[in-house]
């Protein structure tokens, strides 16, 4: 934990050096595009520089991509007025806006058209695990590779399906936990330097493309149910003259010639309008998860876990009822 906290403080303190002294947002000068730690900024910076260097031609604004070690620098970034706008998982734009004034306004969408994508655990292929139950069974003998805290994929969608529904805490059961980003996690099996490890079908798509012998070496154990793409984040104190630039870019990008093969570097094709109720259905996951986890939890007083169980119960069925009215009006206006 504490060398968590130590990456935490780490990347906010170089987040905030390399871009203090640059132009701000609100100057119309310059926007700072966070990036999360999906595999090695090497790689990211490949696929990301065209799109940036399109998105500065079309806003007339120079875009300073920003890579940080992990998903918290991103969201620290954005807390503190340092990075403008930025791509994240569910989970970690659901920190965004709640903690960093983030607001979602656009969301990706596969290069295949799909509107979402999966979360894996994967085991070397010659391993004898083949299952979550082979997993859990032999959890005391073998390391395991978790995600960064923020991720959704990585973390949080496992953590609640694998986990929190078997009634078992992944830093606990086994002879070793750590965390990484996908592309990490995914090489660290590969090598048989950990049995197993989170990653998404993306990533595996991906890597596939990047060390084809090293994917080949994977197997997966484990296929999540549907996870919403990933959402794209501004600062919602930005200028409006900004977030109108922004936006158009987003919504148009991907009709010019050329464009569709830039997005498809990335894996996507082209962007969605979106905001944050995207994120009900992520803030549905987390709730549960952590219902679980009280539920199971047999050092705390019966009344203090029954009083914590009852608000999260409140805040469920809430998430319940805005999600009816949601699925209501989208059937109005499908039916209109």
């Amino acid at each position: 934990m504490f060398n968590r906290i130590g990456r935490v403080l780490a990347a906010s303190a170089l987040l905030t050096g390399s871009l203090l002294g640059g132009a701000h947002a609100d100057d119309g000068k310059e926007l700072n595009f966070g990036i999360i730690s999906t595999e090695s900024s090497q790689n990211l910076r490949a696929v990301w520089d065209p799109f940036l260097a399109a998105m500065s031609e079309r806003t007339g604004m120079k875009i300073n991509a920003f890579f940080a070690p992990d998903y918290a620098g991103i969201i620290q970034g954005m807390r503190f007025d340092k990075v403008d706008l930025a791509w994240y998982g569910n989970k970690s734009a659901m920190e965004a806006v709640d903690r960093a004034g983030g607001e979602i306004f656009a969301q990706t969408v596969a290069a295949n058209g799909a509107q979402g994508y999966y979360s894996l655990l994967v085991a070397h292929k010659d391993s004898s695990i083949n299952s979550v139950e082979d997993m859990l069974k032999d959890a005391g003998k073998l390391t395991f590779a978790n995600g960064d805290p923020n991720s959704t994929s990585g973390y949080l969608v496992p953590g609640y399906y694998v986990f929190a529904k078997n009634k078992v805490d992944a830093n606990k059961i086994f002879k070793r936990s750590l965390n990484g980003s996908h592309e990490v996690n995914a090489l660290s099996v590969a090598n048989k330097q950990v049995d197993v490890g989170t990653f998404n079908n993306e990533g595996m798509e991906r890597l596939e493309l990047t060390a084809p012998k090293k994917a080949a070496q994977l197997k997966v154990i484990w296929t999540s149910p549907l996870i919403p793409a990933d959402p794209m984040v501004w600062r919602k104190n930005l200028p409006e003259a900004t977030k109108a630039g922004i936006r158009e870019f987003f919504m148009t990008y991907g009709d010019k010639p050329g464009e569709a093969e830039v997005l498809a570097g990335l894996q996507w094709g082209k962007f969605r309008a979106s905001d944050d109720d995207q994120l009900l259905p992520i803030r549905q996951l987390d709730l549960f998860k952590k219902r679980s986890e009280i539920a199971n939890n047999s050092k705390l007083d019966e009344s203090d876990k029954q009083a914590q169980l009852k608000e999260l119960d409140a805040q469920l069925a809430a998430l319940e009822q805005r999600m009816a009215e949601l699925q209501q009006k989208t059937a109005a206006a499908t039916a209109g």
